[in-house]
């Protein structure tokens, strides 16, 4: 083991925590759950799935968690009683009109009390007999998970047919791959149309399992950054591995095209311990393009660092940015252009003129994670740089500031 390598602690994976959190309450905590998540969106779902368990209030409230909203509608639909369900702002602008519409269609019921297709809903649980319905997953992929989630509990478990391309579809492989890991039976089509999982009771199910999380590959897209931003200072990330269900591994091929250098390494102390180490080059393409309709979660750490770097960028599959905890693109034009930046989109593509950027006024987070995290890492660089209400990281990332406290040792000690 090198040990110069600079040890970076990564959270747990929000996704992976999530989906058992959810499959756990729905089979009586029969899974031993290590390593979970402590980002503020896990704690909330438990607390959530915890008042339900117990019974000590109709009202759920989700903040702004699109994924825990998203998946306590379906769990609230298929469970017998009267239940309400809201969020905040935001929250209400973000859609769950497919996930309510497919619901619906196998007569559960669920109203919505503002606006069709949005927050806050009043739910009527009941478990469907129907086994078939269709969604449309083109805005969100977490409607699709949702239901393969609940359609353990359906007396003739679901088939759910996909009429259009899924957003963010290695989430869906994600929840496939949960439900394998628990014993319980998937299946797809060829073309990743039409998703089975089949009924799943609970005397079949094997207690005790211990599940340990893996940890968070779309939180390590700020490590990669800050590796390009420091060439020649290696990062080692426990816990991660190259072949994670997490479709947000892809970052070790994104990153290579701005100079950061991958591998994955076993622990000589512990067989079963993997590690990913990463290394700035200083080397990176003059043109950066890619398509994230599969892993939007990481447009904000790579076109952040694609700006620092000078390099121009042309980013496809921005649509569903829009939809996140704030709208990433508006979010992100905004913020780069107060550093000199310039960003130009259409409905299809955002693109990076190439621009020396000169940070002077506090960025703005817009009640978002991600946002905060993306620039936060440029901190790295210009130390003087202000991110407002930090705070939002714990959304995900509790441990950011900390972590980045560990990189500017590390880059301060190499310039001396």
């Amino acid at each position: 083991m090198n040990t110069n390598d600079i040890h970076i602690e990564l959270p747990a994976s929000k996704s992976l925590s999530n989906r058992w959190l959810i499959l756990n309450y729905l089979y009586n905590s029969s899974f031993v759950l290590r390593n979970l998540s402590t980002a503020n969106d896990t704690q909330l779902l438990q607390a959530l799935l915890n008042q339900l368990r117990h019974g000590s209030s109709n009202l759920f409230y989700c903040n702004n968690a699109g994924t825990v909203a998203r998946f306590l509608i379906a769990v609230l639909a298929i469970t017998p009683g009267q239940w309400v369900l809201t969020g905040d702002e935001r929250l209400k602008q973000r859609p769950m009109g497919p996930l309510i519409d497919s619901l619906r269609s196998m007569g559960c019921k669920i109203e919505c009390t503002g606006e069709e297709g949005f927050l806050p809903v009043n739910i009527t649980g009941y478990i469907p007999q129907y086994k078939m319905t269709e969604i449309d997953p083109s805005t969100s992929s977490q409607f699709v998970s949702a239901m393969l989630l609940i359609g353990t509990q359906l007396p003739n478990g679901l088939t759910l047919t996909l009429t259009d391309r899924a957003a963010s579809r290695p989430y869906i492989d994600m929840t496939c791959a949960v439900l394998n890991q628990a014993g319980i039976e998937t299946s797809v089509s060829r073309n990743k149309r039409v998703y089975r999982v089949n009924h799943f009771p609970q005397e079949k199910c094997t207690k005790n399992l211990v599940v340990n999380i893996e940890r968070d590959w779309s939180s390590a897209s700020y490590i990669y950054a800050a590796a390009a931003l420091l060439p020649g200072i290696r990062l080692r990330m426990a816990g991660l591995t190259l072949t994670s269900s997490q479709g947000d591994r892809v970052l070790a091929q994104l990153f290579e095209k701005l100079g950061v250098k991958t591998r994955e390494v076993r622990s000589p102390y512990r067989a079963n311990q993997r590690s990913v180490t990463i290394e700035g080059t200083g080397m990176h393409e003059s043109l950066f393009e890619y398509n994230f309709i599969d892993c939007p979660d990481l447009l904000p750490a790579v076109l952040v660092c694609c700006a620092a770097l000078g390099v121009k960028a042309r980013l496809r599959g921005i649509k569903n940015l829009r939809l996140k905890e704030s709208d990433r693109l508006e979010a992100l034009k905004e913020e780069l252009g107060k550093m000199g930046a310039t960003m130009n989109m259409t409905a299809t593509e955002a693109r990076l003129v190439p621009s020396t950027l000169h940070p002077t006024e506090p960025v703005k987070t817009h009640g978002d994670h991600r946002i905060a995290m993306a620039f936060g890492v440029l901190t790295l660089i210009y130390p003087d740089l202000v991110i407002e209400d930090p705070d939002q990281v714990s959304k995900s990332f509790p441990d950011f500031w900390q972590q980045l406290k560990t990189l500017k040792k590390a880059a301060s000690t190499r310039n001396q």
